[in-house]
């Protein structure tokens, strides 16, 4: 397949073009210290929840493993920080329901300095041996899936990976810390690319980063190893270039077919902080217990990039941000695809990418807004990057019309981008009406 930085002069067709609002770009990566009490959710990631291997009282160290996976979809969790476990308990989560936790109580004093784990010769170890050992870092999909890595790394039986798509995009507003990692940890990212593609067994790297990021882009080509298969791109900026369909066709001019991943056309696509992140835990034989978190948005006295230890309240995150107790609304990752939360004693995840915040005076404009029907505009239908008619789709979706929705209008092609919500006149919640009907669809299937 031949490699192309643009494809047509487009990164590809439709999409949007909202405010970048990218504040904190050019401010380096600070650390959060420690809250007094961290909440470790069992349910960090697609899959089974992960199973608990401590006790009520028991001590535990930063990075030591205090849970394991339960089966093949599901990682293991580790230790935060150095202390004492408090609970095993239920505790609110993102999503609304409560979830299993395992609550420390930090030791005062702790220090952030890894104190678990044993280093290991990743070079030395075979492709499924890496896969298992992706496994045990307890790594995730950093970008806001939470898909486990070790499971996106594993070629079926019979399937061939030529090529690794690694996604620097970033292209939800206000969020930066893909692009800090990139600038800051780039060597780190090179050593995560090579360890995914000895375990895929591909052929080359290509990282695909938007145009408008010059120096993260340079910052991964200085880095580059001298092998010369792996390859920094630029491509359009465009919402939603950070899909991982999207960015294929920007990258190589081909599209994913309907219903298929990436691997029917021989591509496995990772996050690059998700890469930089294994390139350092592999080889130290440590698990993931912080990631980095862009915390932003007007309601935020002093936004940026933070190391957040994994299971921080939300709460402890604001206060050490500057951001008021009173926030009219706080979202989890992008304005775009991320998800307000009712709660601030939710805990950062491993999914969590950005906390936005969001004060009375920042949502006046949309305070009182009603919907209003379809005006058959097409607007939705010429921002959707997957092609799909999204006017419809919510006349279905009114009328509870979910088959109809899932059969002729291959609701499943939806990744649920917001591009359609964003460009509709009628204040229509499109993109919402299509996560309930994908959520019941999804429960009539299992039943």
């Amino acid at each position: 397949m031949k490699l192309l930085s643009y494809f047509r002069g487009e990164a590809f067709q439709r999409g949007v073009h909202p405010p970048s609002c990218k504040h904190t770009a050019d401010t380096s990566i600070r650390r959060l210290p420690f809250a007094p009490r961290l909440v470790v959710p069992l349910s960090q990631h697609i899959g089974k929840p992960s199973r608990p291997t401590v006790r009520v009282g028991e001590e535990v160290v930063r990075g030591q493993p205090i849970a394991a996976a339960d089966g093949w979809l599901s990682v293991p969790q580790h230790a935060p920080a150095t202390g004492v476990v408090e609970a095993i308990e239920l505790r609110p989560s993102a999503r609304g329901p409560w979830t299993e936790c395992i609550v420390i109580r930090v030791y005062e004093a702790s220090t952030q300095e890894m104190l678990w784990g044993t280093p290991q010769d990743i070079e030395a170890f075979p492709p499924q041996e890496i896969v298992l050992a992706v496994q045990r870092t307890g790594m995730v999909g950093l970008g806001g899936a939470a898909f486990p890595s070790h499971a996106k790394l594993t070629v079926p039986e019979g399937a061939k990976v030529e090529t690794l798509v690694v996604n620097g995009c970033e292209c939800e507003p206000y969020l930066t810390c893909d692009y800090r990692v990139m600038v800051e940890q780039a060597r780190d990212l090179m050593v995560g690319i090579r360890h995914a593609m000895r375990a895929t067994g591909a052929s080359r790297a290509i990282i695909g980063v938007e145009d408008n990021k010059p120096a993260a882009a340079e910052a991964m080509r200085r880095a580059l190893p001298p092998q010369g298969d792996i390859f920094v791109e630029k491509v359009p900026t465009k919402y939603p270039q950070g899909s991982e369909k999207m960015l294929i066709t920007a990258l190589f001019g081909v599209e994913v077919p309907s219903g298929k991943l990436p691997l029917s056309l021989g591509m496995v696509v990772n996050n690059v902080g998700t890469l930089t992140a294994l390139g350092r835990l592999l080889p130290a034989g440590q698990g993931l217990v912080e990631r980095v978190v862009t915390v932003t948005g007007p309601g935020v006295a002093r936004p940026g990039d933070y190391h957040v230890p994994l299971g921080t309240p939300l709460s402890f995150v604001l206060d050490y941000a500057g951001a008021p107790a009173q926030a009219r609304q706080v979202i989890l990752g992008g304005p775009m695809m991320g998800q307000s939360v009712a709660s601030l004693d939710v805990p950062v995840t491993k999914g969590v990418s950005g906390v936005l915040v969001f004060r009375g005076e920042d949502m006046a404009s949309r305070e009182g807004r009603r919907s209003y029907p379809c005006i058959k505009c097409g607007e939705c239908v010429e921002s959707c990057p997957m092609g799909l008619n999204p006017s419809m789709l919510g006349m279905l979706a009114a009328q509870r019309e979910y088959d109809v929705m899932g059969e002729q209008y291959h609701l499943g092609d939806c990744f649920e981008c917001g591009c359609c919500t964003y460009t509709c006149p009628s204040n229509i919640p499109l993109v919402q009406q299509f996560r309930v009907a994908k959520q019941i669809l999804r429960e009539k299937a299992a039943a």
